[in-house]
């Protein structure tokens, strides 16, 4: 890890701050002063020191919540309704990546791990995200060949990657592949062309899902789920 990248994750000061104490001599790793702003750190075996002061980097956490309806995606609510912050029992503060409606259920990750949440939600790294969407009348194989071509809403296009019956002969029920993280973004798509969503679950994002978890339950996710989020 670069050594000013070190310093501003353990919060003694921001990347830009950092490396003028480098450039200053203030800093030590084990025992030595260094001054090259190319200095990599080992955040596990290295000890770092900025005027006598050790450094140590924050413990990243990642929950997955099967987030249920009735709950904000959000850290605050003016209106004081509950936030799915509420539901994970930590003392640290972390902050949902990315956006889930109001009344959507499904996969959702928290983390003080901006770096990491910055990556899943920049549209260039196309994280795929699947829905299960429950419509208020049977979608038309017209309709369906539109969303998996595309249509246009808020003067930019839309497109599902894929789009399949959850149940044989039931076309109200469908699930779909998007790769697009913008607000209400299946909800329009199918508004567009004057479908109503009526119930709303996302269950697969970027490969993690909560499959045998309860809805509101959370968990600590594993070593491999994070890795696969990494190095996507």
């Amino acid at each position: 890890m670069r050594l000013n990248k070190y310093i501003a994750e353990s919060g003694f000061a921001s990347r830009r701050k950092a490396e003028e104490y480098i450039e200053q001599g203030r800093v030590l790793i084990n025992g030595k002063v260094v001054t090259n702003l190319a200095t990599q750190v080992n955040p596990f075996s290295d000890e770092v020191y900025v005027d006598d002061v050790k450094l140590k980097i924050k413990e990243k956490l990642y929950f997955l919540l099967n987030k249920p309806k009735g709950f904000i995606t959000s850290t605050l609510d003016e209106k004081n309704r509950k936030t799915v912050v509420d539901l994970i029992n930590t003392k640290e503060k972390i902050f949902p990546v990315g956006r889930l409606d109001y009344n959507t259920t499904g996969v959702l990750l928290l983390t003080n791990d901006g770096e990491l949440a910055n990556k899943i939600t920049h549209p260039k790294n196309n994280f795929k995200r699947v829905y299960v969407a429950k419509i208020d009348k049977e979608l038309s194989p017209l309709d369906k060949d539109k969303l998996l071509t595309g249509v246009y809403f808020d003067k930019r296009k839309g497109v599902f990657t894929e789009l399949s019956y959850v149940k044989e002969r039931n076309y109200k029920i469908v699930r779909v592949y998007v790769v697009e993280g913008r607000n209400h973004f299946v909800k329009k798509m199918f508004s567009s062309l004057g479908y109503r969503v009526l119930e709303l679950d996302r269950e697969n994002f970027g490969g993690i899902t909560v499959k045998n978890m309860r809805v509101g339950e959370y968990k600590i996710l594993s070593f491999k789920e994070i890795e696969k989020l990494i190095q996507k």
